[in-house]
């Protein structure tokens, strides 16, 4: 079974979740992350990302995470993490210098009820959103994990109204039965 092997790959590969190959092929794919750039990933725990993040800016750049929950890696030497709820937070905190690349792997914790859980993983987009407004460089990247529903739709036209080019994108590594797809916005308009 395909997400048998994605565990089975992150374990090997002494990552702390299966995700990482969410964000490895999306960023191959799109190009999102370059050596030397400053990024904020929202919702970083366990850790990754942060992890995948680390190595591919390299000691030029930095990372910073943040999340509510602790993460389980040895922090690298470029990145700083925030415990703090994406939520309540404040851009202000990280405002001091702006980012190349927002991300977002943030998800609710699930019920079970589809257009429920949907509602709450759109918040979090929509949160994700708003902070990269806020920190993004022009010409900057947004890359966010969602549950698609009602709302997708009208959130991707925001991405799209932002960025000049935006697409919705469903990795290898999910689930074919997960309602989750990631939306990308590439080169922030500002």
């Amino acid at each position: 079974m395909k997400n048998e092997f994605y565990t089975r790959k992150a374990h090997e590969d002494k990552y702390p979740a299966r995700s990482v190959y969410k964000l490895q092929e999306i960023d191959k794919k799109f190009n999102l992350i370059k050596k030397g750039d400053r990024v904020l990933d929202l919702g970083c725990a366990p850790g990754s990302w942060l992890m995948y993040l680390s190595k591919k800016v390299s000691d030029k750049g930095r990372v910073i995470g943040i999340d509510v929950l602790d993460i389980k890696i040895k922090i690298p030497q470029n990145v700083i993490f925030l415990k703090k709820d994406v939520m309540s937070f404040v851009p202000t905190e990280v405002e001091r210098e702006k980012y190349e690349v927002v991300v977002s792997d943030l998800a609710p914790s699930t019920s079970g009820i589809e257009f429920v859980d949907a509602e709450r993983s759109l918040e979090y987009c929509e949160r994700a959103l708003e902070i990269a407004e806020r920190v993004l460089n022009k010409g900057g990247n947004f890359l966010c994990k969602i549950f698609e529903g009602e709302g997708t739709s009208e959130f991707f036209k925001k991405v799209k109204s932002n960025f000049e080019f935006a697409k919705r994108f469903k990795p290898k590594a999910s689930r074919k039965e997960s309602r989750e797809i990631y939306i990308v916005g590439k080169s922030f308009i500002k």
